[in-house]
Formats: C-alpha cells, structure tokens, sequence
C-alpha cells in the first residue's frame, strides 16, 4: 500500500508524534509528521492567534570553529559574515560557481572569534550534500562539526515568547534575529528569535535526550499545540519565505529570486569584501545592471479558492484505483504462496484483513469517482477516507 518505512530516520519526538495522533510521511529522509488529529487548517489559524511547536529536528546543524572561521564562510556565502555581531543571526545562501542556489541557511556568530563557533542551520534535505560542500571548501581553515544528532524545535506564534518565557524567562531579552545560550534541567540549548512562518516565534537547538521532556513542557502550556509540515509550509507561504526546491535551486540565483535584500553592501560591487564568492561575477552583474536578469520570483494571492491539477490529480486516482487490489494478493487466502510464507499475524486474520483490503479498493473507487467531478468537498473528503483506510490497515496489519 506504501512505502516502506524502515529505512526512514527518526527524530527525538517520533514516539510523542505518534502519541499525538500525527500522520506520518517521508521528509528528507525522516519519518515526520505531517499534521495532527486537528487538520492542517486548524493547525495554520492557531499559529497565527497564538502558539504552535514544530519538530525541525531533521534539519542539519554545523558548527564552524577557528579563528579564520568567518572569513572562510564568506568564501561560500555572498553574506557579511565578518560584521555580524556577537549571538546575531542571519539569513545567508550557499552558491555553486554559476551563482545558483546550493541550500538557504541560517547563521549566528556564537563568540567565534572568542574561541566559539559560527552556528548554521541548513536544510535537511540538503544537509549531507552542503556538509560536504563546507567540508571541501574550507575544511583546511576552520574546523567543521556537524551536529546532526541534535534536536531542533521552533515555537511559533504571537504567544510564542508567553509560554516559552515560563520555562525561560530569559528569553524575553531576545528581539529578533539574536540568540542566547542557556540551560534547562541541566540540558544545554541555544535558542535564536527566529522561524519559518512569518510570526515572532523562536528556534531551539538541544540535545535528543533532552529534546523530548522539553517539548512536553511548552505543549503543556495553554497557548501552544503542536503543528506539521503541512501547516509550516502553508504558513511560510502565506508569508512568502521560499522553499528550497520549489522556490529556489541551482537554476535560481540571489536576485532572479528576490533574495538580492541579503546581499549586505560590503560584498557588494564597491564593498570593502566585494565579491570572493561562488558565482560572483554573474550575481554583482545581475546587482549592478551589467547582466541581465530574465525572470524573478514574484508573489500571487489568489482571490478565489486556488485551482489544483485537475488531469494529474484524476490520472493518480485512475493509477491509485488499479493498483488497490494488487498487493493485498500475497496475504489472503486464496494466495499462491503458501500461508507459511505469510507473516503469521495477518494469516491468522486474513477475514478481517479481507474485509479492510475491500474498504480500501471501495475507498480508492470512491475517490476515482470523485475526481471525475467538479465538487472539491467531495474530493477532499476522498483523499481523507484512503489516508485514513491507509493509516488503519498499516496499524492493524502492518502492511508495507
């Protein structure tokens, strides 16, 4: 019916999302969720009036130690990353030697000069191939450490710093873009006033152990719920933050995809550390009027409900309707194979497991009948029964 899911990675909060009721889907490698019991919509609204908290966990996190650090980054990165005061953070972008866009990414100066680190935050889907992109470049001038065990939360909404300020009232010092290190029941965290959803919210770096206990403490705030993948994406939509390979990508420079506002003046043409990164000449080009710029990504806000692919999504159910009935073959009954070469569990229950095989098939059916029409209640309503028959049978049966 799916996938399968075991050789996905696994966050800190696997166990409390399934606890929760979450839906889970592959992302970037992790079995992640992708919303609650509550409905992608539900979790969006409560985000915007008060608090939600995300697992972010499969993010990568890189630590660059030395005291050339800072100069070596701004090697990679078109950013002002030598100015960039003590526990400040900022928006940065990986290029490739045509000024494409490797991976967006976060960065905060952690006292590297002082013996610290610069702290960066890069996608999870990109964070294997940018370790070795950082690795290559400038693994002769600083020390690279990555941190990819530890567990990363975001805390988002206009009562993000209420509730998180009951367990560490210092945050409340934080104004956006800064961080500070702190520690909870002995757990070291560093914490940046930042996210992905265009609220006030907070990003929290801390180790897996400790990355359970601290998640129960914020959702047993009264202002926050938990949220997943499909409300952080609509959210950051709706604020118009891009998304690493929908968005942007090699194919997207800095200023084809109105990011040139990250571009600080001192790497700029004319600035005291004027270029010296991948891609400079076409991207200072496309800055300066010498190159010219062909496209550039723009916002739409759709004044009715948006428009899906009607003729992709009605193949897939047509694909999804035929292919219903097949894998289920090997575990009834009448199956070739011998009931010794099925897994004794669902042997044993092959009426039940029968009867759920035909929930299915009739829910796929219903669906295909559904995407023949015009009435998207209707379809929506479809798509949740499949997920839902879906979600059940891998449950009761374990199918693959």
């Amino acid at each position: 019916m799916s996938a399968s899911t075991d050789a996905l990675l696994h966050t800190p909060l696997d166990a409390l999302h399934r606890e929760l009721g979450a839906r889970m889907v592959p992302f970037a490698g992790y079995a992640m969720p992708v919303q609650y019991p509550a409905g992608l919509l539900a979790e969006h609204h409560h985000t915007r009036q008060a608090a939600s908290l995300f697992d972010v966990s499969h993010m990568g996190q890189i630590r660059l130690l030395g005291a050339g650090a800072s100069e070596a980054l701004e090697r990679l990165i078109p950013m002002d990353v030598q100015g960039l005061g003590l526990h400040r953070q900022r928006y940065g972008l990986l290029l490739d030697e045509h000024g494409g866009i490797l991976d967006d990414l976060m960065f905060v100066n952690r006292g590297v000069a002082d013996g610290g680190d610069l702290f960066l935050i890069v996608n999870g889907a990109c964070k294997h191939a940018d370790l070795a992109q950082i690795e290559r470049h400038l693994g002769t001038q600083c020390t690279v450490q990555p941190q990819f065990d530890r567990g990363l939360l975001a805390l988002q909404g206009p009562l993000a710093a209420v509730a998180l300020a009951r367990l560490l009232p210092q945050v409340q010092d934080l104004v956006f873009m800064t961080g500070l290190a702190c520690t909870w029941e002995g757990a070291d965290l560093y914490i940046t006033r930042s996210g992905y959803t265009g609220e006030d919210g907070f990003e929290i770096s801390l180790p897996a152990a400790a990355t359970e206990a601290f998640a129960r403490a914020l959702l047993a705030q009264p202002e926050v719920k938990p949220a997943g993948l499909g409300a952080r994406n609509s959210l950051r939509l709706e604020a118009g933050l891009p998304l690493y390979g929908n968005d942007i990508d090699t194919g997207t420079t800095p200023v084809e995809a109105a990011l040139a506002w990250s571009i600080q003046k001192v790497r700029r043409s004319g600035g005291a550390r004027a270029g010296g990164f991948p891609g400079a000449e076409r991207v200072l080009g496309q800055l300066d009027g010498a190159v010219p710029v062909e496209r550039r990504r723009v916002g739409l806000v759709a004044r009715e409900r948006v428009p899906y692919k009607r003729e992709k999504f009605l193949v897939q159910a047509e694909e999804l309707a035929r292919l219903a009935p097949q894998p289920w073959t090997y575990f009834t009954p009448d199956a070739t194979y011998p009931p010794s070469r099925a897994r004794p569990e669902v042997w044993s229950q092959a009426a039940e497991f029968t009867q759920a095989r035909d929930q299915y098939v009739a829910a796929t059916q219903t669906l295909l009948a559904a995407a023949k029409g015009d009435d998207l209640d209707a379809i929506r309503r479809a798509v949740v029964a499949v997920q839902d028959n879906c979600t059940s049978c891998h449950k009761q049966f374990r199918v693959k």
